[in-house]
Formats: C-alpha cells, structure tokens, sequence
C-alpha cells in the first residue's frame, strides 16, 4: 500500500472505481484513432524491469507485455487496478499490483528499466510529484515512456479545451491543457524522443535521467 493520500486523491479514485467497469467502451472512439498508436509507440521502446503507473484496465499491456520483464502495475483505483489484473491473465502475463498515488512509490531508489506513463498525467493533483517520484525509481540508464493529451497547438484546439476544463466533473481531475514535457527538466529528466499527433492533441516521449 501506498502513502496515505489527500481527500481530493480518495475522492479522485472513487470517481475512476465507477468508471472502470465501462471505461473501455466510452473510450473506444478515442483508443482506435488516438491511443492505440501511442501504445505501440511506447512499446516498441519498452524493456527490462517495468513500472506502469496509472495503468487503469490495462490497455497497454497487450502491446509491451512479450517485451516486458518483472513487471508493476500502479493504480490509485481498486476497480481499475482488478481491470488491469484481469487483462493481464488473459495475456498469461504475470504482473505485481499496487494499489496508491504514483506520486508516493513504494519501491526502491533507481529500481526500474522502464516507466510507462500514459494518459494520466492530466488527472494527476500535482505533476512535479508524480515526476520526481518516477525520476526516483528509474535506473540512471533507463527511460521513462509518456503519453497524454496535452494543450493542442493550434487556437481553436486550446479553446475546445478551455471548455472541456469548465465542463468536465471536478472529482475526475481532468486537466485538458497540461504539458508535462516541460515539467521535465526540474525532475531530473531530459528528453530523447519526442513526437505528437496532428494539432499536438496526443503527445509521447522518451526521457532519461540528467547527467
């Protein structure tokens, strides 16, 4: 178990235990024309020890998981986190769980290959956290794997998202115009790969720690 989190962080996960078990329907139109090539992209960058945080129903793992060794799944959500497990049996992929916060990691100083982070980063309560944590577990020679939705490069893109932000229900802790790229830096960490999708409305990279 995890550090003990804040009432915002229990409320957050309350509200992602009741989206787990339709999750994968809702957001299926998104997963085939946005997600799915961001998942093999960081797939295809994966290896050793692997630490997902945030893996929610684990759609990643059909695509990392033969590539993959000793790998650990981080959810602040129960539902999302026995989604995840489930997936991962079908796989025959044997993985550890860990129910919490990414920003508060049960593991070791400079412990993981790999961290894969997708698609969370917009919902976390505080970015830095979260990154410096990830800094924290990642070997000096591994490599943190991102993808998320970030603020999208063209005005009528950011503007959608303003709106989004007013819309969407406070509990998820949505953020549709972060970018944690730029957080990068005062984790730790420097980018080696990066790329997005038309109008930066999905964006990856690949990072190591700083000399």
């Amino acid at each position: 178990m995890l550090a003990a989190w804040t009432d915002m962080g229990v409320t957050r996960a309350a509200y992602w235990d009741g989206q787990a078990a339709t999750y994968d329907r809702t957001t299926a139109f998104f997963e085939r024309r946005l997600f799915a090539q961001a998942r093999q992209w960081i797939a295809e960058r994966t290896s050793g020890s692997t630490l997902e945080v945030g893996v929610g129903t684990g759609a990643n793992l059909p695509y990392y998981a033969g590539r993959a060794s000793d790998i650990t799944l981080v959810d602040v959500s129960a539902e999302m986190l026995a989604a995840a497990s489930a997936r991962a049996r079908q796989l025959r992929v044997t993985v550890r769980t860990m129910h919490g916060d990414g920003a508060h990691l049960d593991l070791p100083d400079t412990s993981v290959d790999t961290v894969i982070c997708t698609f969370i980063m917009c919902c976390v309560e505080d970015e830095r956290a979260v990154l410096r944590e990830l800094a924290r577990v990642l070997r000096p020679d591994g490599r943190l794997l991102m993808a998320d939705h970030v603020e999208s490069s063209t005005h009528l893109g950011r503007g959608v998202q303003r709106v989004l932000d007013l819309v969407t229900p406070a509990k998820a802790g949505e953020h549709h115009r972060r970018r944690p790229i730029l957080l990068l830096p005062d984790a730790g960490l420097r980018v080696t790969e990066t790329t997005a999708t038309r109008w930066r409305l999905v964006e990856q990279l690949a990072a190591t720690k700083s000399a």
